[in-house]
């Protein structure tokens, strides 16, 4: 693999390329976007055991980001204020725009790209690519997000938003082996426990979250920043997901500033930003296919039957050889291939 300058752009001022900055979850961090009206609290993180032995250089666990207790939150609570966040961008237009061509949208449509988005909070260490703004541009580093962290999470579980700074959040990048890490690292802080968060195959429909403070732990959240509709839900069957290892692959496009893996360009034309392609275009009327003319010939007649068979032989079939050397099973290794992931 190879570091793409710390992220491709330039990051925290102790932070070097191909160094790992480590965000504790009650710190704002670096070059944030926004001033956080309130700072986190203390969340416990979810208790796993690193799968086997210890992941391999530039390799780091996988978890699906529909994986049902993944993430956690407080009943009926925010942990993003998502209108501060809307607010302050809107009133900076340089920050809108640095924020939107991070998040892949038209400046214009930030606020309802906000408003898709879920608050929810993580129970593992996270690798991200985290963007802030600097001199009147987007930053990037890559960094580790404490269990804790407030995060905006997009409809495939992907965290998105960074709540404490209102930092705009993208997947990471594989670092080259033996990378550093910096900042301040918390008790708890394990390589072996650290994932990156893998888009679900589908669209999510609830988020099932876990709630220390409450005696029925477990609950159901909407997607959006909707959580007075939070209801009770049961247990998931296992209460923390899988955990994958695999060798990361090398990002496709890197630009000045990193990767923009984004949502979809789904902006309407006016507000498409630059680099979305426009939709497809229907297809033509005439294109389409007439149905089919019924045949004006016979069929075809039927193919003459077949000669009968002999009849049965009266004789019985001679005694099978013996096969004694032969083996009475065969026998296979175990196998399996894993999902890409960044380097922790």
């Amino acid at each position: 693999m190879l570091s793409l300058s710390n992220g491709g752009g330039s990051g925290p001022p102790s932070a070097k390329a191909g160094e790992v900055f480590l965000q504790p979850a009650a710190q704002r961090g670096p070059d944030p976007y926004t001033e956080p009206p309130t700072t986190d609290s203390p969340f416990p993180p979810a208790t796993v055991a690193p799968s086997g032995a210890p992941p391999p250089n530039r390799a780091v666990s996988g978890v699906d980001g529909g994986a049902q207790g993944l993430y956690g939150g407080t009943r009926n609570v925010s942990s993003c204020d998502v209108e501060h966040q809307i607010g302050a961008l809107g009133a900076d237009p340089a920050k809108n725009r640095a924020f939107a061509s991070v998040a892949g949208v038209a400046p214009s449509r930030v606020p309802a790209h906000l408003r898709s988005l879920t608050p929810v909070r993580l129970r593992l260490d996270t690798r991200v690519t985290n963007h802030g703004y600097r001199d009147g541009a987007a930053t990037s580093y890559q960094a580790v997000l404490q269990a804790g962290t407030a995060v905006l999470v997009d409809r495939h579980g992907v965290p998105r938003v960074r709540c404490a700074c209102g930092n705009p959040l993208t997947p990471p990048i594989a670092q080259p082996a033996g990378f550093g890490r910096t900042g301040d690292p918390w008790p708890a802080y394990s390589p072996a426990t650290t994932v990156v968060v893998e888009p679900s195959a589908a669209v999510l429909d609830v988020f099932v979250l876990y709630d220390p403070g409450h005696r029925h732990h477990w609950f159901a959240r909407q997607p959006g920043d909707r959580p007075h509709a939070d209801r009770p839900t049961h247990a998931p069957a296992r209460g923390t997901p899988s955990l994958t290892v695999s060798t990361p692959g090398v990002p496709s496009t890197p630009t000045g500033h990193g990767p923009r893996t984004a949502p979809p360009c789904s902006s309407p034309p006016a507000d498409r930003p630059a680099g979305c392609p426009s939709p497809p275009e229907p297809p033509s009327a005439s294109a389409s296919p007439s149905p089919r003319e019924p045949s004006s010939q016979a069929p075809p007649s039927p193919p003459p039957s077949p000669p009968p068979s002999p009849p049965p032989s009266s004789e019985e079939p001679p005694p099978p050889e013996s096969r004694a050397g032969s083996p009475s099973a065969l026998t296979s290794g175990p196998g399996g291939s894993p999902v890409g992931a960044p380097a922790a």
